[in-house]
């Protein structure tokens, strides 16, 4: 492991997860600062003009996903995309597992990625799902939900590579909690550059009086309204 990515792994091991798991637990996302340096967004946000580095590219509009385009990486990964990949995994694992004490569903989560990633490809889910996004001013992204098979990760996690205010405008992150028999619950995570929200990918479990119940969750990305926005997309499972 080389020095640029010893220091992301280092840099998420040494993040605060039990305050992160707790965030998680009572609004399904948590914001987490400088998960990135600088100096890794710049050089990320570079990589959209190398197709090498890509093994597909999706125009939104043409999808009905909204406005701006975005890329998923082939492999192998970049250092530093693997890296916070590998590290983030396990105790976002044991949060997952959590989840599924609470719905009383089986622990079915592994201790490292590389087992989770083994049973996504022995179910034929083998493209990897880290991707790159990019949006100008007018484009958004629809509320949806990244699932790519019939293996789903529980959580994932957005780093935002551009710099809010210097380079774009507008272009909140929002989260909409689908609660039953409630009004729906909408939530904005305000980042910086380099900082990641970590948010339910599908569904999570909220206590109420009656005990444990599952809620919807999806997200997506108000209109930016000056500049490029460019975001790093880290999900945890692979596609079919």
């Amino acid at each position: 492991m080389s020095d640029r990515t010893i220091q992301p792994y280092r840099r998420i091991q040494g993040l605060d997860w039990q305050a992160i798991g707790r965030d998680l637990d009572a609004l399904g996302h948590a914001v987490v600062r400088d998960v990135l340096s600088v100096a890794e967004c710049t050089a990320l946000g570079r990589l959209y003009g190398e197709e090498k580095h890509f093994r597909s590219r999706v125009i939104m509009a043409r999808h009905g996903f909204g406005l701006g385009e975005y890329q998923y990486f082939a492999r192998p990964l970049p250092p530093v995309i693997s890296a916070l990949r590998e590290a983030a995994y396990p105790p976002l694992a044991a949060v997952a597992n959590r989840w599924c004490r609470a719905l009383g569903e089986p622990e079915d989560y592994p201790d490292t990625l590389e087992a989770w990633l083994k049973r996504c490809h022995d179910a034929g889910q083998t493209r990897p799902t880290p991707l790159l996004l990019k949006y100008g001013a007018g484009d958004w992204n629809a509320l949806h939900r990244d699932l790519y098979g019939d293996l789903a990760f529980p959580l994932q996690l957005t780093v935002l590579l551009s710099k809010p205010e210097a380079e774009f405008t507008g272009g909140e992150f929002v989260l909409v909690e689908n609660r039953p028999r409630l009004q729906s619950r909408a939530h904005v995570a305000t980042l910086g550059q380099g900082d990641a929200v970590i948010f339910a990918v599908d569904r999570r479990p909220v206590k109420g009086s009656k005990g444990w119940y599952r809620t919807a969750m999806r997200h997506g990305v108000s209109t930016i309204t000056s500049g490029e926005r460019m975001t790093l997309g880290v999900i945890f499972h692979d596609a079919a």
